[in-house]
């Protein structure tokens, strides 16, 4: 008789391959596999010069949310790449054919198994919840801060911010590092160095003192920017002007902290006359609410009323976590509004913005819109442009230096009234020290940089072969803060991340004009912007110096304070319809 065959179970399998891959760790601690430090160019946490303080030294059970990412091979990275350009550009072909998420998949071709050999990895070492996306190039997981610490050689502290010091979050304190047969599989875990930026309060207090119209039924709103006023300077449609279509969509991003108030939403949208409902909230909300949540939700209604808006709320700060989740939901949103960002220099690692970049590709292939505000310290950033015993020189900003995104700057009015714009002198902008100059603006920052008018900087303050940045910019300076209802307050609100949803709701406009004509949504916009440069309102003065001695001036054209200008509508559509 033959011999009886066996089955059995693969969790059978998977238990006892892990129980012997943990006897032989047990069992063999003398052959120590060699470490490789992670992220290598980033510096672990200065009091000196970080906004972030030690606050305590966390429970050792407290749980972390952290995603690790896989390596892609550079040539499938690079056909991304190539596809991402290919489908933004108007001029193409191919524009507007976008991939799905299986398809993007296919390109970059990342391994099953290196994918599955990272998972278990950190589910060897104590990660609960693991989940590989469908890119197969990260991996969402919860590990206690005593396992993070053993896995990764590192030490997690609790951290407070100088301004707001109930906001607390966990990074490592030091130098992280994987055994280097991990390594090979896994280029970063994030986000255990980056700490993120806050507005700086005085632009959450900000007096009105415009010379225009109220229309908002209170007169908390005098002199400060209201729906009427975005109106009227950017030429967009109201009511029945409003273009609608089935499936368009639009979303913002909050973080920690930054939840809304539904009575605030009700009260803003009965005494401002605009609709702010929500449509849809990934991540859950509590009913706490928070200034710079409830700016990006009235405002991107404001713009854009009729079209359903989605709030995506991360309980940490994680631009990683983020990207990760809104590239990997089948119906993600067509437009997204983040006000994140941080000093490329700060703790922001070339790992980290690979990875970053790669998401933004995978989102525009996709054919979604992500647009970053710009920034609110002018040229020198959070970390200060330096001097005396530390060299000068601007710290340009990440997301928004990105190549992959659209940058939104902050102006303001020139003089009192609605009419010409200047950039805000606290407004972002300038030239990244990491990305080079993309094809799509080449032409831009040569004809900036060839400009008598410019009177640029002096040359070691700033990389002139960088990637610049703001592309477009909106009001968001403090002669022109908005109007925001918030914790049952109206208040005056600053900042490039007022600007940042205003254009978004602008260009969710224009998905919608799009979509009615059974055409694709726009997708990454940068080509598309610098090809119609007529369709914005030229700014031409001001400079984003941030009270140092040297900025970027604003002058015709593109230039590095304000992009090619404010949204006008009516040219906009013309153009986008164009491509139809």
């Amino acid at each position: 008789t033959s011999d009886p065959t066996y089955h059995i179970h693969p969790l059978i399998i998977q238990t006892i391959k892990m129980l012997c891959l943990g006897l032989l760790s047990l069992l063999a601690p003398s052959v120590a596999e060699s470490r490789v430090r992670l992220e290598p160019s980033v510096a672990p946490h200065s009091a000196e010069t970080s906004s972030w303080f030690v606050a305590s030294t966390p429970e050792p059970s407290e749980v972390m949310e952290l995603t690790a990412a896989v390596r892609v091979d550079d040539a499938n990275r690079r056909e991304l790449e190539k596809i991402f350009f290919t489908v933004s550009d108007p001029d193409n072909s191919e524009y507007g054919k976008y991939l799905s998420i299986e398809e993007i998949t296919h390109v970059l071709g990342v391994p099953a198994a290196r994918a599955e050999r990272a998972r278990e990895f950190f589910v060897l070492h104590g990660a609960i919840h693991t989940e590989v996306n469908p890119y197969r190039d990260m991996i969402a997981f919860k590990m206690s801060v005593r396992d993070v610490e053993n896995t990764l050689n590192t030490t997690i502290l609790k951290y407070a911010h100088k301004d707001k010091p109930h906001i607390q979050i966990l990074r490592a304190s030091s130098y992280y590092s994987l055994p280097e047969s991990v390594a090979n599989d896994v280029i970063l875990v994030g986000e255990l160095l980056q700490f993120p930026r806050f507005k700086p309060p005085h632009l959450s207090k900000a007096v009105g003192k415009g010379d225009w119209p109220n229309d908002c039924d209170t007169g908390s709103c005098e002199g400060l920017v209201t729906p009427g006023v975005l109106a009227k300077a950017y030429n967009l449609p109201t009511g029945d002007g409003l273009p609608s279509a089935e499936g368009n969509s639009m979303a913002v991003a909050e973080f920690q902290g930054q939840y809304y108030i539904e009575s605030d939403l009700t009260k803003f949208s009965t005494e401002c006359h605009r609709d702010c409902s929500i449509a849809k909230v990934i991540g859950g909300d509590l009913p706490i609410g928070g200034v710079e949540a409830e700016l990006d939700i009235e405002y991107i209604k404001t713009v854009a009323t009729n079209i359903p808006l989605t709030f995506i709320y991360n309980a940490q700060y994680s631009l990683l976590n983020w990207a990760n989740q809104i590239t990997g939901l089948s119906d993600s949103p067509l437009v997204h509004s983040v006000s994140y960002g941080n000093d490329e220099a700060q703790q922001t690692s070339a790992e980290y913005m690979y990875t970053c970049n790669t998401a933004f590709m995978k989102a525009g292939a996709r054919g979604l819109s992500i647009l970053f505000a710009s920034g609110d310290q002018g040229v020198c950033g959070r970390e200060g442009c330096g001097g005396l015993f530390k060299k000068a020189s601007f710290k340009p900003d990440f997301p928004a230096g990105s190549p992959y995104i659209t940058a939104v700057g902050g102006t303001n009015f020139h003089t009192n009234s609605i009419g010409a714009e200047e950039a805000w002198n606290d407004g972002g902008g300038g030239f990244s020290n990491t990305f080079g100059i993309p094809g799509y603006q080449s032409d831009a920052v040569e004809g900036y940089k060839s400009s008598s008018d410019a009177d640029l900087p002096p040359s070691y303050l700033w990389n002139s072969t960088g990637r610049g940045y703001p592309d477009v910019s909106a009001l968001g300076g403090l002669k022109a803060p908005y109007c925001v209802a918030t914790s049952g307050r109206w208040g005056g609100v600053a900042g490039t991340s007022a600007a940042s949803p205003v254009v978004a709701g602008v260009f969710a406009l224009l998905n919608g004009a799009r979509l009615k004509a059974n055409s694709a949504s726009m997708g990454f916009l940068n080509p598309f912007i610098y090809k119609n440069a007529d369709a914005f309102n030229d700014v031409e003065y001001g400079e984003n110096n941030a009270n140092y001695q040297y900025g970027f001036k604003a002058i015709a054209g593109w230039d590095p304070a304000t992009g090619f200008g404010t949204p006008n509508y009516e040219k906009l559509a013309k153009a986008a319809m164009s491509y139809v």
